[in-house]
């Protein structure tokens, strides 16, 4: 192992000081760049340059401010296509919410609306086969999400807890916009009409939301029951897992603050 003097350290310091770049000490004073770093750090913290460790605050455990628009679009986000996992090798759990390609505009949308409900938290993008997986990481992800649990999400309990009830019902359609962006859609059906004697191809729009959580289906329909949106259960088969609101005027109504993907 190498070591160097005390002259080369003060020299590299006082390079540093004066504004120099890791990397052009490390090559003028032949020291490896982690060294440098390591030595740059120690000056700083002796000199109280340093910042202290990044403790972002929570809205639960802190009460600071949360946008409540942005966090009622992310709990639909969340309750339809996201997932809450922490690693061994990561400090903190990431929420991650799939989004496909065909869909770049949900995508910015995700990420800005993580953003405004995290604004001291970093987002990411990861590539994946036809999809991003939008994430972000927090400690307080638990707080701000107590649906997180053990298992797939069908295969246990959701409820809203009273504090988060009282978001989805004061912005009822962010929350109904994120649950339509990650396990729904709007589609155009068609069928024929005999007309004059002339059968006729007529074409109306629908929306569709699908999951098999019977209690997120559940939050979905009463949601749209608020805001005066009507909806009927679709089986599949013996299987219930598919809501549509198909009504002309309730179309009107969910593409007036819905609309289509983008």
């Amino acid at each position: 192992m190498h070591f160097h003097g005390t002259e080369v350290r003060q020299r590299a310091l006082t390079l540093l000081r004066g504004g120099a770049k890791n990397a052009d000490v490390a090559r003028e004073l032949n020291v490896p760049r982690g060294t440098i770093s390591y030595w740059k750090h120690e000056d700083r913290a002796k000199r109280g340059e340093c910042p202290g460790r990044h403790a972002p605050t929570c809205p639960r455990c802190d009460g600071r401010a949360l946008d409540e628009t942005a966090y009622a679009y992310v709990l639909g986000l969340y309750l339809g296509d996201g997932h809450i996992s922490l690693y061994s090798a990561h400090r903190a759990p990431s929420l991650m919410i799939t989004l496909d390609d065909s869909w770049p505009g949900i995508q910015d949308e995700t990420e800005a609306a993580l953003r405004a409900v995290f604004p001291d938290n970093a987002t990411c993008r990861v590539r994946r086969k036809g999809c991003h997986n939008i994430k972000v990481y927090s400690m307080h992800l638990p707080c701000l999400f107590p649906q997180h649990g053990p298992g797939k999400k069908h295969d246990r309990r959701i409820a809203l807890e009273d504090w988060q009830q009282d978001i989805v019902d004061a912005h009822p359609w962010a929350f109904l916009r994120g649950l339509i962006h990650s396990d729904g859609c709007r589609i155009t059906n068609w069928t024929t009409r005999l007309v004059g004697g002339e059968r006729k191809r007529y074409e109306y729009p629908r929306y569709f939301f699908t999951n098999k959580s019977d209690d997120i289906r559940k939050l979905f329909c009463e949601t749209l029951r608020a805001v005066g949106v009507e909806w009927t259960v679709l089986a599949r088969g013996s299987d219930p897992f598919h809501v549509s609101v198909a009504r002309k005027a309730s179309v009107t109504l969910m593409d007036t603050h819905i609309g289509p993907k983008y």
